[in-house]
């Protein structure tokens, strides 16, 4: 199959600049094709995760995908999706996330595979002025560029001379790519299309109107309620694992709504159509199992972040379904509690009806908690406690470092050891 045809099924494809030269380039050879991240920041979120799904898509399909890291472009920012001006970062927090990101993309795409990663510092930084200004410049009419999205919208609120070059930044990227790694497609979200043709109108002002480069972007990703994809509660889902931990990400996937699951496994998935299909019916008719977001939680959490981040994910959510919390490692406490209600306690055997109450404030007062204990509430560490004059012993499991309390069906608590 031809990708164009996967991407159209996959609903991932939004604008194409020339459809039919397109389908049959990528049918006829491996083409490079780029997309690139600014290093805004030291992780990429999963929204960022989008457009690299579908590099990703092309590597597999036996393409030379390119990745840029802007170390240039992301040095002055980019106007794109923002109401005012990005705050400028210093160059040394620029390379940090330069660094940070390149880690993510090895891991993502293999250190390899058939495809390169490049930062556009190389080649941006070693413009003079004035030579951006007599090569570049003079080749961009301010009344195109003010016409584009990217920059008319923000015309009434203001744009910086500095976030106005931008777009001759990223084409001159494209032309870059185009003449030193023979690529010849611009892979993007779709709030990049005015970046994306001022590059092919570049190349074909300096290498003549038949160079053979193309443009392809994908749709702005929305949920079924017409909220933006990717923030929780808590903020954006980050790729760094000390962001957020793999047990949050499966979670994350695996809490979908029912109208949305499909799409998301057409995207963030290298399922096939069959397979696909296959769990569309059973949302419609076994809804109740959730087998879709499972499978979804279990294929993007595998891409991310590898099959024992599954293997740990799904035990946690199996214990604390369960109760047993005994057979969780320390690691596994501390992704599936992050977020539970905490205490702290002193590494020192005591009373349990004492250490509820004085040590850690979990019981309001010792009538109440008298009572839980006795009425089998309480469970330490997994195991249920009926004995008032039971010892607690924070030492006795997960290295000395937590004692998990449960109170009725439900609550938890973390109680870190001091």
């Amino acid at each position: 199959m031809n990708i164009i045809d996967d991407l159209q099924w996959r609903g991932a494809i939004n604008q194409e600049t020339d459809h039919d030269a397109l389908y049959e380039l990528v049918n006829d050879k491996a083409v490079g094709i780029y997309a690139g991240i600014d290093p805004t920041g030291d992780s990429m979120h999963i929204g960022h995760l989008i457009p690299f799904m579908i590099l990703k898509r092309f590597q597999l399909a036996g393409h030379k995908p390119v990745i840029v890291i802007g170390g240039g472009t992301g040095s002055i920012g980019d106007p794109s999706g923002k109401k005012s001006e990005r705050v400028l970062q210093t160059m040394d927090q620029v390379h940090h996330n330069e660094q940070a990101l390149t880690k993510q993309m090895e891991s993502l795409f293999g250190k390899d595979g058939n495809f390169q990663i490049v930062n556009n510092y190389d080649w941006l930084s070693k413009l003079s002025l004035l030579d951006f200004l007599r090569d570049y410049g003079k080749l961009f009419s301010v009344n195109t560029m003010l016409n584009k999205e990217v920059v008319s919208s923000r015309l009434e609120s203001g744009i910086s001379f500095t976030e106005f070059t931008y777009q001759i930044l990223q084409s001159i990227d494209f032309l870059h790519l185009y003449q030193e790694n023979d690529v010849q497609v611009q892979l993007g979200g779709a709030d990049q299309w005015g970046n994306i043709t001022a590059g092919i109108d570049l190349i074909h002002r300096i290498e003549g109107p038949n160079a053979g480069v193309y443009g392809l972007t994908i749709p702005l990703m929305l949920k079924a309620d017409g909220t933006k994809f990717g923030k929780t509660a808590g903020g954006a889902v980050w790729l760094d694992p000390e962001k957020t931990t793999p047990y949050e990400f499966y979670q994350f996937w695996i809490n979908q709504d029912d109208r949305d699951v499909i799409k998301y496994l057409k995207y963030f998935t290298f399922l096939t159509q069959d397979e696909i299909d296959d769990l569309e019916e059973k949302v419609k008719t076994q809804p109740e199992k959730r087998e879709a977001q499972r499978r979804l939680a279990q294929e993007v959490t595998k891409f991310v972040h590898g099959e024992q981040a599954v293997a740990e994910a799904e035990h946690i959510t199996a214990a604390l379904f369960s109760g047993d919390v005994a057979d969780l490692t320390t690691s596994e406490i501390e992704q599936g509690f992050k977020n539970m209600p905490t205490a702290e306690a002193e590494n020192k055997s005591m009373n349990i009806i004492e250490w509820l109450v004085d040590e850690t404030s979990i019981e309001p007062s010792r009538r109440q908690a008298r009572e839980d204990v006795s009425n089998g509430a309480v469970r330490i560490n997994g195991e249920k406690v009926t004995d008032i004059e039971a010892m607690v012993d924070p030492s006795s499991m997960f290295d000395g470092k937590f004692v998990i309390v449960r109170k009725g069906k439900k609550k938890y608590f973390l109680v870190n050891i001091k």
